[in-house]
């Protein structure tokens, strides 16, 4: 009977909203169709997401970087006045997948417009609600840092192009890992929690997990091709942690991927195969830090002669860095991504709506990860 009440009394809600904004004018930040787009899409319905209105707020950010500030208006509105869980998750899965058109307006935006950081349901008792309070929050921080981090990005490529350094390149990994690392933590926690909306929220968090992981897998190749002899110690230091993080970071997507797939995520399902970096690549990389070390101490006596030795070291070393994977890697490579429905192939037509809004995925890697050069693989599942 509660469960019945507290439907109508969210379907009302919602009407009322809808009701509302059919009376407002159309200005610079306000849009009463990608309003009522926005309703339908985060509406107190916990039994799934309305994908045909989600699409359409997709549809809207990909025609025109003016209809930003209608999306950013709408969207902090309706989420700063909401004490609904269900209607916070849907609105971090609609941002989510505004995140992944990658538009160039998105640079504007910057951090998420709103904050659930301390978000907590008002309509039932804390020891009921907990766990989705926690997955908002969690989901919600990564969110914030991803949006940060895709203006970044997007900035760079509107710049001059220009030559990556290597120290750039690991930058932008440690930021993928720090990415990854927020995304773990999104996770439901509570025995209450197995529900649809849940799944398919986390149906879009593996999405993710897959498309960050496998991006920081590319690096790391690209990477280690260009550590030479001459790089510097403080390059290859910080290289040897990123491998170390990676190999670390394995072993919890192997913990975490099988807790998914205990609690039903559909696309934790299907994994990739990968195998571990063995410990003597990484002494490796060891070994080539303290050849840099003794170059440095022994320089003004005896540079050529270290140098020399150096060179024997890498060459003789690094080839052990290649390891070989197995042929699951297939679901990282061109044309094809995970979504939250199965066996569906990436075509990057996001404009073309005839076909059922229903059977689209809720977020869509708009970028597949080529991948060109042998991975270094870092985990075994």
């Amino acid at each position: 009977m509660m469960k019945l009440w507290k439907r109508a009394s969210g379907a009302l809600k919602d009407r009322k909203s809808l009701f509302s904004i059919s009376f407002s004018r159309r200005t610079s930040v306000r849009n009463p169709d990608l309003d009522s787009a926005i309703i339908h899409a985060t509406s107190h319905d916990d039994s799934s997401v309305d994908y045909h209105h989600a699409h359409r707020v997709y549809k809207w950010i990909r025609s025109s970087p003016a209809n930003l500030k209608p999306l950013v208006h709408s969207l902090s509105s309706r989420v700063n006045r909401t004490r609904s869980w269900i209607v916070a998750l849907k609105a971090l899965m609609l941002v989510h997948g505004v995140l992944c058109c990658k538009v160039p307006s998105l640079q504007e935006m910057r951090r998420l417009p709103f904050d659930l950081s301390d978000f907590s349901d008002g309509h039932s008792r804390p020891s009921k609600t907990w766990g989705f309070n926690a997955l908002i929050r969690a989901y919600f921080s990564f969110l914030d840092q991803y949006s940060f981090f895709l203006s970044d990005q997007i900035r760079s490529r509107t710049r001059k192009p220009q030559v990556d350094s290597v120290n750039q390149e690991l930058e932008s990994i440690e930021k993928l890992q720090s990415l990854l690392h927020t995304l773990l933590q999104i996770r439901p926690m509570a025995d209450n929690m197995k529900k649809t909306l849940i799944l398919e929220a986390m149906d879009c968090v593996v999405i993710e997990i897959f498309d960050i992981y496998g991006k920081i897998c590319s690096g790391i190749a690209k990477l280690l091709i260009k550590i030479s002899p001459a790089a510097g110690k403080a390059e290859a230091v910080m290289a040897l942690k990123i491998v170390k993080k990676a190999t670390s970071q394995g072993e919890d997507l192997a913990l975490y991927f099988e807790f998914c797939k205990k609690f039903g995520v559909s696309n934790a399902h299907e994994v990739p195969k990968f195998v571990r970096i063995p410990q003597e690549n990484i002494e490796a990389m060891e070994k080539a830090i303290k050849g840099v070390e003794q170059k440095e101490e022994t320089r003004e006596d005896h540079e050529e002669e270290v140098v020399e030795e150096k060179s024997i070291i890498l060459v003789a070393e690094r080839p052990q860095l290649k390891t070989i994977i197995t042929d699951k890697w297939e679901v990282f490579e061109d044309d094809y991504s995970f979504t939250c429905k199965d066996n569906i192939k990436e075509t990057d037509q996001p404009r073309n709506y005839n076909v059922d809004p229903s059977l689209l995925p809720l977020i869509v890697i708009d970028e597949p990860i080529y991948l060109t050069h042998t991975l270094p693989d870092l985990i075994t599942f």
